[in-house]
Protein backbone atom coordinates (compact mmCIF):
# COMPACT_ATOMS: atom_id res chain seq x y z
CA UNK A 1 0.00 0.00 0.00
CA UNK A 2 1.17 3.43 -1.13
CA UNK A 3 2.36 5.87 1.74
CA UNK A 4 0.31 8.95 2.18
CA UNK A 5 1.78 12.41 0.90
CA UNK A 6 0.75 15.51 2.87
CA UNK A 7 1.08 19.15 2.62
CA UNK A 8 2.70 21.36 5.50
CA UNK A 9 2.07 24.24 4.74
CA UNK A 10 4.36 26.88 6.50
CA UNK A 11 3.44 30.38 7.63
CA UNK A 12 4.03 31.91 11.04
CA UNK A 13 5.41 28.70 12.29
CA UNK A 14 8.72 29.27 11.01
CA UNK A 15 9.92 26.29 13.34
CA UNK A 16 10.78 22.31 13.38
CA UNK A 17 10.29 21.76 17.35
CA UNK A 18 6.85 22.34 19.10
CA UNK A 19 5.30 22.45 15.33
CA UNK A 20 1.62 20.77 15.73
CA UNK A 21 1.08 20.78 11.89
CA UNK A 22 4.25 19.29 11.01
CA UNK A 23 3.98 16.56 13.95
CA UNK A 24 0.35 15.99 12.32
CA UNK A 25 1.43 15.83 8.87
CA UNK A 26 4.64 13.08 9.58
CA UNK A 27 2.27 11.15 11.58
CA UNK A 28 0.27 10.57 8.12
CA UNK A 29 2.86 9.75 6.12
CA UNK A 30 5.62 11.51 3.63
CA UNK A 31 5.31 14.83 3.36
CA UNK A 32 5.60 18.39 1.00
CA UNK A 33 6.56 21.28 3.11
CA UNK A 34 5.92 24.19 1.25
CA UNK A 35 5.90 28.16 1.61
CA UNK A 36 4.04 30.70 -0.02
CA UNK A 37 4.84 34.46 -0.32
CA UNK A 38 1.21 35.53 -0.20
CA UNK A 39 0.55 38.23 -2.82
CA UNK A 40 -3.35 38.37 -1.88
CA UNK A 41 -2.73 40.14 1.64
CA UNK A 42 -4.25 43.99 2.49
CA UNK A 43 -1.69 46.56 0.85
CA UNK A 44 -1.27 47.99 3.59
CA UNK A 45 -0.54 44.66 5.71
CA UNK A 46 2.45 43.44 3.19
CA UNK A 47 5.47 42.57 5.07
CA UNK A 48 7.41 45.52 6.22
CA UNK A 49 11.34 46.79 5.30
CA UNK A 50 12.56 44.81 8.32
CA UNK A 51 9.84 41.97 7.92
CA UNK A 52 11.10 40.78 4.65
CA UNK A 53 14.89 40.94 5.88
CA UNK A 54 14.12 38.75 8.96
CA UNK A 55 11.26 36.10 6.62
CA UNK A 56 14.60 35.61 4.25
CA UNK A 57 16.73 34.91 7.28
CA UNK A 58 14.62 32.56 8.90
CA UNK A 59 13.18 30.79 5.80
CA UNK A 60 16.62 30.13 5.00
CA UNK A 61 17.42 28.54 8.59
CA UNK A 62 14.30 26.30 8.13
CA UNK A 63 15.11 25.04 5.07
CA UNK A 64 18.57 24.42 6.37
CA UNK A 65 16.24 22.32 9.55
CA UNK A 66 14.33 20.73 6.90
CA UNK A 67 17.72 19.25 5.01
CA UNK A 68 16.85 21.55 2.06
CA UNK A 69 13.73 20.19 1.00
CA UNK A 70 11.25 23.27 1.26
CA UNK A 71 9.36 24.15 -1.41
CA UNK A 72 9.05 27.90 -2.32
CA UNK A 73 5.93 29.69 -3.95
CA UNK A 74 4.27 33.16 -4.68
CA UNK A 75 1.06 34.27 -5.08
CA UNK A 76 -2.50 33.15 -4.07
CA UNK A 77 -2.32 30.37 -1.56
CA UNK A 78 -5.71 28.89 -1.81
CA UNK A 79 -4.59 28.59 -5.83
CA UNK A 80 -1.03 26.90 -4.92
CA UNK A 81 -2.43 24.56 -2.54
CA UNK A 82 -5.81 23.16 -4.77
CA UNK A 83 -2.90 23.18 -7.72
CA UNK A 84 -0.58 20.98 -5.73
CA UNK A 85 -3.01 18.19 -4.08
CA UNK A 86 -4.22 17.90 -7.54
CA UNK A 87 -0.52 17.75 -9.17
CA UNK A 88 0.18 15.36 -6.69
CA UNK A 89 -3.15 13.66 -5.69
CA UNK A 90 -2.66 14.80 -2.13
CA UNK A 91 -5.71 14.41 0.46
CA UNK A 92 -4.37 16.17 3.09
CA UNK A 93 -3.08 19.79 4.02
CA UNK A 94 -1.96 20.79 7.36
CA UNK A 95 -0.95 24.11 8.73
CA UNK A 96 -1.01 25.98 12.18
CA UNK A 97 -3.70 29.02 12.43
CA UNK A 98 -3.15 32.62 12.28
CA UNK A 99 -5.38 35.21 13.62
CA UNK A 100 -5.59 37.96 11.94
CA UNK A 101 -8.90 38.61 10.42
CA UNK A 102 -8.03 38.78 6.57
CA UNK A 103 -5.96 34.60 7.59
CA UNK A 104 -9.02 33.94 9.62
CA UNK A 105 -11.46 34.43 6.28
CA UNK A 106 -9.22 33.11 3.86
CA UNK A 107 -8.14 29.95 6.01
CA UNK A 108 -11.86 29.10 6.03
CA UNK A 109 -12.28 29.49 2.24
CA UNK A 110 -9.17 27.35 1.50
CA UNK A 111 -11.14 24.44 3.42
CA UNK A 112 -13.98 25.15 1.67
CA UNK A 113 -12.32 24.68 -1.60
CA UNK A 114 -10.66 21.99 -0.30
CA UNK A 115 -13.31 19.96 0.41
CA UNK A 116 -15.35 20.68 -2.72
CA UNK A 117 -12.23 18.82 -4.12
CA UNK A 118 -12.39 16.00 -2.08
CA UNK A 119 -9.44 17.15 0.06
CA UNK A 120 -8.91 17.55 3.88
CA UNK A 121 -7.64 20.68 5.48
CA UNK A 122 -6.44 20.49 8.87
CA UNK A 123 -5.74 23.73 10.70
CA UNK A 124 -3.92 23.55 14.45
CA UNK A 125 -2.39 25.90 17.91
CA UNK A 126 0.43 26.43 16.76
CA UNK A 127 0.54 30.23 17.78
CA UNK A 128 -1.07 30.58 20.85
CA UNK A 129 -1.24 29.49 24.55
CA UNK A 130 -5.35 29.77 24.54
CA UNK A 131 -7.33 29.89 21.48
CA UNK A 132 -9.21 32.95 21.66
CA UNK A 133 -13.08 31.38 21.33
CA UNK A 134 -11.96 29.30 24.71
CA UNK A 135 -11.58 32.62 27.11
CA UNK A 136 -14.22 34.26 27.78
CA UNK A 137 -16.39 36.37 30.64
CA UNK A 138 -18.63 35.06 32.48
CA UNK A 139 -21.71 36.22 30.21
CA UNK A 140 -19.95 34.35 27.45
CA UNK A 141 -18.54 37.95 26.27
CA UNK A 142 -14.97 38.51 24.96
CA UNK A 143 -13.04 40.18 27.47
CA UNK A 144 -12.14 44.50 27.22
CA UNK A 145 -9.79 44.40 30.17
CA UNK A 146 -6.41 42.59 30.12
CA UNK A 147 -5.64 41.51 33.83
CA UNK A 148 -9.51 39.95 34.49
CA UNK A 149 -8.81 38.41 31.47
CA UNK A 150 -5.41 37.01 32.18
CA UNK A 151 -6.32 36.44 35.86
CA UNK A 152 -9.54 35.19 35.99
CA UNK A 153 -9.96 33.63 31.84
CA UNK A 154 -6.63 32.65 30.85
CA UNK A 155 -5.27 30.86 33.89
CA UNK A 156 -8.31 29.75 35.04
CA UNK A 157 -8.75 27.92 32.10
CA UNK A 158 -6.98 24.33 31.44
CA UNK A 159 -3.32 24.89 31.51
CA UNK A 160 -1.75 25.68 27.50
CA UNK A 161 -0.67 21.97 25.74
CA UNK A 162 3.11 20.90 26.32
CA UNK A 163 4.91 21.25 23.85
CA UNK A 164 5.72 18.84 21.44
CA UNK A 165 8.81 17.34 20.38
CA UNK A 166 9.87 17.67 16.85
CA UNK A 167 8.79 14.32 14.57
CA UNK A 168 11.28 11.44 15.19
CA UNK A 169 11.71 11.09 11.74
CA UNK A 170 10.62 13.09 8.30
CA UNK A 171 10.06 11.19 5.24
CA UNK A 172 10.05 13.63 2.04
CA UNK A 173 7.97 12.88 -0.89
CA UNK A 174 10.25 12.80 -4.47
CA UNK A 175 9.09 15.49 -6.11
CA UNK A 176 10.35 18.45 -8.54
CA UNK A 177 11.69 21.21 -6.84
CA UNK A 178 9.80 23.97 -6.70
CA UNK A 179 10.92 26.60 -9.86
CA UNK A 180 11.22 29.60 -6.82
CA UNK A 181 13.95 29.93 -4.46
CA UNK A 182 14.24 32.02 -1.52
CA UNK A 183 16.59 34.53 -3.07
CA UNK A 184 13.84 34.56 -5.74
CA UNK A 185 11.63 36.13 -3.38
CA UNK A 186 13.50 39.47 -3.11
CA UNK A 187 13.22 39.74 0.71
CA UNK A 188 16.66 41.41 0.98
CA UNK A 189 16.87 44.99 0.53
CA UNK A 190 19.05 46.66 -2.55
CA UNK A 191 20.44 49.05 -0.17
CA UNK A 192 22.58 48.01 2.55
CA UNK A 193 20.76 49.44 5.44
CA UNK A 194 20.36 46.50 7.58
CA UNK A 195 24.02 46.16 9.14
CA UNK A 196 23.08 46.96 12.31
CA UNK A 197 20.28 44.73 12.42
CA UNK A 198 21.89 42.23 11.54
CA UNK A 199 24.68 42.73 13.75
CA UNK A 200 21.67 42.35 17.02
CA UNK A 201 19.84 39.46 15.83
CA UNK A 202 19.95 35.79 14.68
CA UNK A 203 16.62 34.98 13.07
CA UNK A 204 15.85 30.84 12.69
CA UNK A 205 14.89 28.38 15.30
CA UNK A 206 18.55 28.24 16.74
CA UNK A 207 18.67 32.14 17.48
CA UNK A 208 15.11 32.18 19.62
CA UNK A 209 16.46 28.70 21.33
CA UNK A 210 19.94 31.05 22.20
CA UNK A 211 17.49 33.92 23.03
CA UNK A 212 15.16 32.54 25.67
CA UNK A 213 18.16 30.10 27.15
CA UNK A 214 20.22 33.40 27.65
CA UNK A 215 17.14 35.26 29.20
CA UNK A 216 16.41 31.98 31.84
CA UNK A 217 20.21 32.31 33.08
CA UNK A 218 19.95 36.03 33.51
CA UNK A 219 17.96 38.73 32.67
CA UNK A 220 14.85 37.30 34.07
CA UNK A 221 16.39 37.06 37.47
CA UNK A 222 15.38 40.91 37.95
CA UNK A 223 13.05 41.49 34.96
CA UNK A 224 10.06 43.17 36.74
CA UNK A 225 12.77 46.20 37.50
CA UNK A 226 15.07 46.22 35.03
CA UNK A 227 12.48 46.02 32.25
CA UNK A 228 11.86 49.77 32.51
CA UNK A 229 15.47 50.32 31.96
CA UNK A 230 16.51 51.41 28.12
CA UNK A 231 20.36 50.30 28.47
CA UNK A 232 20.00 47.37 30.51
CA UNK A 233 19.85 44.51 29.17
CA UNK A 234 17.05 43.60 30.80
CA UNK A 235 14.00 42.24 28.76
CA UNK A 236 14.02 39.10 26.67
CA UNK A 237 13.81 39.90 22.75
CA UNK A 238 11.97 37.56 22.11
CA UNK A 239 9.50 39.03 20.52
CA UNK A 240 10.88 38.58 16.55
CA UNK A 241 11.39 35.22 17.47
CA UNK A 242 7.28 34.46 18.76
CA UNK A 243 5.97 36.66 15.42
CA UNK A 244 7.92 34.80 12.59
CA UNK A 245 7.01 31.15 14.82
CA UNK A 246 10.60 30.23 15.47
CA UNK A 247 10.08 29.43 19.05
CA UNK A 248 6.53 29.07 20.30
CA UNK A 249 5.05 30.83 23.19
CA UNK A 250 4.11 27.30 24.62
CA UNK A 251 8.07 26.70 24.32
CA UNK A 252 8.85 29.73 26.73
CA UNK A 253 5.99 29.05 29.05
CA UNK A 254 7.10 25.61 29.94
CA UNK A 255 10.71 26.46 29.86
CA UNK A 256 10.28 29.01 32.56
CA UNK A 257 7.90 26.56 34.65
CA UNK A 258 10.54 24.03 34.26
CA UNK A 259 13.39 26.21 35.45
CA UNK A 260 11.46 28.11 37.94
CA UNK A 261 8.60 25.92 39.05
CA UNK A 262 5.39 27.59 40.46
CA UNK A 263 7.12 30.01 43.06
CA UNK A 264 5.87 32.98 43.62
CA UNK A 265 8.22 35.18 41.99
CA UNK A 266 7.57 38.60 40.90
CA UNK A 267 9.87 38.80 38.14
CA UNK A 268 8.50 35.61 36.54
CA UNK A 269 5.12 36.36 37.33
CA UNK A 270 5.59 39.31 35.27
CA UNK A 271 7.47 38.38 32.37
CA UNK A 272 4.41 35.40 31.84
CA UNK A 273 1.84 38.15 32.25
CA UNK A 274 3.50 40.10 29.44
CA UNK A 275 2.91 35.98 27.16
CA UNK A 276 -0.50 37.27 28.18
CA UNK A 277 -0.58 40.89 26.91
CA UNK A 278 0.32 39.07 23.61
CA UNK A 279 -2.42 36.27 23.87
CA UNK A 280 -4.89 39.30 24.85
CA UNK A 281 -3.72 41.08 21.40
CA UNK A 282 -4.63 38.05 19.92
CA UNK A 283 -8.20 38.16 21.28
CA UNK A 284 -8.94 41.77 20.31
CA UNK A 285 -8.28 41.14 16.63
CA UNK A 286 -10.15 37.64 16.24
CA UNK A 287 -12.77 38.83 18.19
CA UNK A 288 -13.03 42.59 16.95
CA UNK A 289 -11.93 42.09 13.01
CA UNK A 290 -11.50 45.57 12.70
CA UNK A 291 -9.21 46.39 15.83
CA UNK A 292 -6.27 46.78 13.93
CA UNK A 293 -7.12 49.48 11.53
CA UNK A 294 -10.22 51.38 13.37
CA UNK A 295 -10.60 52.80 16.61
CA UNK A 296 -11.73 50.51 19.13
CA UNK A 297 -13.40 53.47 21.32
CA UNK A 298 -15.54 55.00 18.66
CA UNK A 299 -15.51 58.67 20.16
CA UNK A 300 -11.90 58.68 18.87
CA UNK A 301 -13.72 58.99 15.43
CA UNK A 302 -14.14 62.56 16.53
CA UNK A 303 -10.62 63.25 17.56
CA UNK A 304 -9.17 66.35 15.91
CA UNK A 305 -5.77 64.66 14.65
CA UNK A 306 -3.68 66.91 13.40
CA UNK A 307 -1.40 66.40 9.87
CA UNK A 308 1.82 67.72 9.78
CA UNK A 309 4.06 65.75 7.60
CA UNK A 310 7.09 67.67 8.87
CA UNK A 311 6.37 66.66 12.37
CA UNK A 312 6.02 62.87 11.25
CA UNK A 313 8.86 62.85 9.25
CA UNK A 314 10.64 64.55 12.35
CA UNK A 315 9.49 62.00 14.63
CA UNK A 316 10.68 58.93 12.59
CA UNK A 317 13.81 60.84 11.83
CA UNK A 318 14.64 60.82 15.42
CA UNK A 319 15.03 64.59 15.19
CA UNK A 320 12.14 66.17 17.44
CA UNK A 321 14.79 68.00 19.90
CA UNK A 322 13.13 65.66 22.58
CA UNK A 323 16.49 63.52 23.64
CA UNK A 324 15.03 60.08 24.90
CA UNK A 325 12.27 60.12 22.06
CA UNK A 326 15.00 60.50 19.41
CA UNK A 327 16.74 57.87 21.01
CA UNK A 328 14.11 55.07 20.58
CA UNK A 329 13.36 56.39 17.16
CA UNK A 330 17.14 56.09 16.16
CA UNK A 331 17.30 52.73 17.68
CA UNK A 332 14.27 51.13 15.85
CA UNK A 333 16.23 52.55 12.60
CA UNK A 334 19.45 51.28 13.32
CA UNK A 335 18.06 47.85 14.90
CA UNK A 336 14.62 47.14 13.73
CA UNK A 337 14.14 47.21 17.55
CA UNK A 338 12.90 49.46 20.27
CA UNK A 339 12.31 48.91 24.20
CA UNK A 340 8.94 48.61 25.46
CA UNK A 341 9.33 51.65 27.83
CA UNK A 342 10.57 53.39 25.20
CA UNK A 343 7.73 52.62 22.53
CA UNK A 344 5.31 53.98 24.90
CA UNK A 345 7.36 57.09 25.25
CA UNK A 346 7.94 57.84 21.74
CA UNK A 347 4.06 56.95 21.30
CA UNK A 348 3.08 59.28 23.56
CA UNK A 349 4.83 62.25 21.89
CA UNK A 350 3.71 61.44 18.51
CA UNK A 351 -0.37 60.98 19.68
CA UNK A 352 -0.81 63.50 22.45
CA UNK A 353 1.98 66.23 22.14
CA UNK A 354 1.75 66.61 18.12
CA UNK A 355 -1.72 64.91 18.09
CA UNK A 356 -0.54 62.52 15.50
CA UNK A 357 -3.04 59.73 14.14
CA UNK A 358 -1.71 56.57 16.32
CA UNK A 359 -2.03 54.75 12.76
CA UNK A 360 0.80 56.70 11.39
CA UNK A 361 2.85 55.56 14.58
CA UNK A 362 1.42 52.19 13.90
CA UNK A 363 2.24 52.37 10.17
CA UNK A 364 6.04 53.32 10.43
CA UNK A 365 6.08 50.54 13.21
CA UNK A 366 5.12 48.05 11.07
CA UNK A 367 7.57 48.77 8.30
CA UNK A 368 10.47 49.55 11.17
CA UNK A 369 10.16 46.76 13.64
CA UNK A 370 11.20 43.04 13.55
CA UNK A 371 8.93 41.92 15.19
CA UNK A 372 6.13 43.74 13.50
CA UNK A 373 3.03 41.79 15.08
CA UNK A 374 -0.68 43.12 13.67
CA UNK A 375 -1.96 42.37 17.24
CA UNK A 376 1.12 43.24 19.20
CA UNK A 377 1.59 46.70 17.07
CA UNK A 378 -1.82 47.61 17.11
CA UNK A 379 -3.03 47.05 20.22
CA UNK A 380 -0.17 49.01 21.53
CA UNK A 381 -0.86 51.83 19.68
CA UNK A 382 -4.40 52.32 20.57
CA UNK A 383 -3.36 51.45 24.67
CA UNK A 384 -0.78 54.52 23.83
CA UNK A 385 -3.63 56.40 22.10
CA UNK A 386 -6.54 56.03 24.63
CA UNK A 387 -8.49 54.81 21.69
CA UNK A 388 -8.39 51.28 22.79
CA UNK A 389 -9.13 48.17 24.72
CA UNK A 390 -8.03 48.67 28.26
CA UNK A 391 -6.10 51.77 27.01
CA UNK A 392 -3.95 54.43 28.87
CA UNK A 393 -6.47 57.17 30.21
CA UNK A 394 -6.61 59.89 28.15
CA UNK A 395 -5.25 61.79 31.00
CA UNK A 396 -1.67 60.14 30.94
CA UNK A 397 0.52 62.13 28.73
CA UNK A 398 3.99 60.48 29.38
CA UNK A 399 6.54 63.52 29.83
CA UNK A 400 8.94 62.82 28.19
CA UNK A 401 11.85 64.42 30.33
CA UNK A 402 10.69 63.06 33.53
CA UNK A 403 10.87 59.81 31.90
CA UNK A 404 14.49 60.25 30.48
CA UNK A 405 15.30 60.90 34.03
CA UNK A 406 13.81 58.18 36.12
CA UNK A 407 14.69 55.49 33.65
CA UNK A 408 18.07 56.74 31.65
CA UNK A 409 19.12 58.80 34.70
CA UNK A 410 22.87 58.46 33.39
CA UNK A 411 22.08 58.82 30.10
CA UNK A 412 23.69 56.00 28.80
CA UNK A 413 20.93 54.74 26.65
CA UNK A 414 20.69 58.74 25.07
CA UNK A 415 23.92 59.10 24.79
CA UNK A 416 24.93 55.58 22.64
CA UNK A 417 21.88 56.91 20.43
CA UNK A 418 22.17 60.89 20.10
CA UNK A 419 25.81 61.10 20.51
CA UNK A 420 25.74 64.41 19.59
CA UNK A 421 24.41 65.15 23.16
CA UNK A 422 27.37 62.83 24.88
CA UNK A 423 29.20 65.86 26.48
CA UNK A 424 26.48 67.49 28.03
CA UNK A 425 25.81 66.90 32.30
CA UNK A 426 23.43 64.68 33.13
CA UNK A 427 21.55 67.36 34.35
CA UNK A 428 20.80 69.00 30.69
CA UNK A 429 20.84 65.65 29.03
CA UNK A 430 17.41 65.25 28.67
CA UNK A 431 16.06 68.79 28.43
CA UNK A 432 19.10 70.43 26.34
CA UNK A 433 17.03 73.41 25.70
CA UNK A 434 17.11 74.48 29.59
CA UNK A 435 21.22 74.73 29.76
CA UNK A 436 23.17 78.18 29.82
CA UNK A 437 25.13 79.30 26.85
CA UNK A 438 28.20 78.51 28.17
CA UNK A 439 27.13 74.72 29.10
CA UNK A 440 26.30 74.41 25.93
CA UNK A 441 29.35 75.54 24.32
CA UNK A 442 31.66 73.78 26.08
CA UNK A 443 29.51 70.80 25.50
CA UNK A 444 29.82 71.18 21.82
CA UNK A 445 26.32 72.03 20.96
CA UNK A 446 24.78 74.38 18.85
CA UNK A 447 20.42 74.09 19.35
CA UNK A 448 18.88 74.02 15.58
CA UNK A 449 22.29 73.41 14.32
CA UNK A 450 23.82 69.93 16.23
CA UNK A 451 20.94 69.03 17.52
CA UNK A 452 17.12 69.88 16.58
CA UNK A 453 15.21 72.61 19.32
CA UNK A 454 12.01 70.77 20.41
CA UNK A 455 9.17 70.56 17.79
CA UNK A 456 7.04 71.57 20.73
CA UNK A 457 6.46 73.03 23.81
CA UNK A 458 5.98 69.95 26.37
CA UNK A 459 3.60 71.80 29.03
CA UNK A 460 1.73 73.79 26.08
CA UNK A 461 1.54 70.59 23.80
CA UNK A 462 -0.19 68.39 26.70
CA UNK A 463 -2.48 70.88 27.67
CA UNK A 464 -3.54 71.04 24.36
CA UNK A 465 -3.43 67.49 24.06
CA UNK A 466 -6.26 66.77 27.00
CA UNK A 467 -8.27 70.03 25.94
CA UNK A 468 -8.91 68.03 22.75
CA UNK A 469 -9.24 64.79 24.46
CA UNK A 470 -11.78 66.65 26.70
CA UNK A 471 -13.74 67.68 23.95
CA UNK A 472 -14.48 64.15 22.46
CA UNK A 473 -15.67 62.92 26.43
CA UNK A 474 -19.30 64.17 25.35
CA UNK A 475 -19.67 62.46 21.74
Amino acid sequence: MAVPVSLVWFRQDLRVKDNPALNAGCDNGKIIPVYIHDTTLPKDRLPGSVTKWWLHHSLNSLNDRLNGHLHVFKGNPKDILLSLTEKYDIEDVYWNRCYEPWHVTRDKQIKQALKAAGKKGHSFNGSLLWEPWDVANQSGAPYKVFTPFYRKGCLASPPPRYPKAPPARITYADIAKAELTIDDLLLLPKIKWAEGIAKSWQPGEEGAANRLADFIDDAIHHYKTARDFPAVAGTSKLSPHLHFGEISPNQVWYAIKTAYGDSENKDIDTFLSELGWREFAHHLIYHYPDFPDKNFNKKFDYFPWRKSSTDLKAWQQGKTGIPIVDAGMRELWHTGYMHNRVRMIVGSFLVKNLLIDWREGEAWFWDCLADADVANNSAGWQWIAGSGADAAPYFRVFNPVLQGEKFDKQGEYVRAWCPELKKLPNKYLHKPWDADDLTLRTSGVLLGRDYPNPLVNLKISRERALAAFNDIKGK
